[in-house]
């Protein structure tokens, strides 16, 4: 943000919790995964092939099919340089000027640029609040079109930390099978679960259906410098065929990604989640978001529903009580006034001014603090 920028330029300091990167607050990268990388610089050298080195694709493989995503040959493996080159990469590939993809709301905002980007209409559907963030089916239904093509997922989500039921997820599918739709699954968090959560791949339950699901480690394995993610093809492909000679063209365009980050995949998958201890009670972000949901609640005009995954909270300010018309410019009031950097619930697609996301990475003193601030900050605030 332009204002946070020009304010560090002038020597102020800025508490950002914009950005999901762990690395700023003292998150490491496993030794384990550092010395499959060193070691493997020098067979690194060169291209590879577009898709990614054998072993890589072999483990990826293997770890999708223990969530029950069976079926998938080594030639339904993409790598990227991070999940975001290949969410705009499935979009290029798929979509004519107008046709439409529904995309969730509030969303990864990337989703709703890329297919923009693509010429295409991102068409939000609502994730309910007062239902634990799931995404609402009857609105879904409503919006699909003849010019619809797919229904993205973000599960767990990105901004509001939600994990779709298995019940939610089926009736997904079958609306997809009903209409005939792409399914596009960003599963990017699926290990960052809390509280005995567990998540189900949605491509699991509709091996009929043709599925595109999106991972990565940049979040599990605090490696989000390190450009590693990857997608994979599920289901049937007999009705795509065209689509995936298109996929197949535009990754070999780009020959291919990070080398050196693909040798990290194999051991990265293989040994236990990384970031596990750290969700399990007592550890440092299970006792960060037991703070920050605590907090958001008892600082009055502010709620928010319990994150289940990741590592952000989208809470709810009371618009009127704080006469609050632009959701951006609350944010910069904050920022200026406080030196805290937030993003407005309008960045991630969500039409009305009364959201924001929080990243609660700081440790729990920095985290305390801020909410602290805020609170200090709400106590007599009305937007003018």
């Amino acid at each position: 943000m332009d204002a946070a920028n020009e304010m560090i330029a002038a020597g102020d300091k800025i508490l950002k919790l914009n950005i999901g990167n762990p690395t700023p607050f003292g998150f490491r990268t496993p030794d384990a995964i550092l010395d499959a990388m060193n070691s493997n610089l020098v067979n690194a050298e060169g291209y590879s092939d577009s898709k990614g080195i054998d072993e890589a694709r072999e483990a990826i493989i293997k770890y999708h099919a223990s969530k029950g995503i069976e079926g998938v040959g080594m030639n339904d493996i993409y790598t990227g340089n991070g999940v975001s080159e290949l969410i705009v990469m499935v979009m290029q590939g798929l979509l004519n000027n107008g046709d439409d993809v529904l995309v969730p709301a509030p969303d990864y905002p990337l989703w709703t640029a890329a297919v923009t980007l693509s010429g295409g209409n991102a068409i939000h559907y609502i994730c309910d609040e007062r239902s634990d963030w799931n995404p609402d089916i009857e609105d879904m239904r409503r919006k699909i079109t003849d010019k619809t093509k797919a229904i993205v997922l973000i599960n767990p989500n990105n901004p509001t930390g939600a994990v779709y039921p298995k019940e939610i997820l089926m009736q997904i599918v079958e609306l997809a099978r009903e209409h005939e739709l792409i399914i596009f699954s960003d599963e990017i968090y699926d290990r960052l679960l809390m509280d005995g959560v567990e998540h189900t791949s949605i491509a699991s339950l509709c091996p009929d259906l043709f599925c595109i699901t999106f991972n990565g480690l940049s979040k599990s394995h605090m490696v989000a410098g390190y450009r590693c993610g990857w997608m994979i093809l599920s289901g049937d492909k007999s009705r795509v065929k065209g689509y995936i000679e298109g996929l197949n063209m535009l990754s070999s365009m780009r020959l291919c990604s990070n080398v050196q980050a693909q040798y990290i995949i194999k051991p990265a998958l293989e040994i236990a989640n990384s970031a596990d201890p750290l969700l399990q009670p007592g550890g440092r972000v299970w006792e960060q978001r037991e703070h920050i949901w605590s907090a958001m609640n008892s600082i009055p005009g502010l709620s928010a529903v319990k994150p289940k995954a990741a590592f952000y909270i989208f809470p709810k300010i009371d618009a009127a009580k704080f006469n609050i018309k632009d959701d951006e410019q609350f944010v910069l009031d904050l920022l200026r006034a406080k030196k805290i950097l937030l993003v407005h619930g309008g960045g991630f697609h969500w039409e009305q001014p009364d959201h924001f996301r929080i990243v609660y990475l700081p440790e729990l003193t920095v985290l305390k603090e801020a909410t602290d601030k805020m609170a200090e900050f709400l106590t007599d605030y009305r937007q003018k």
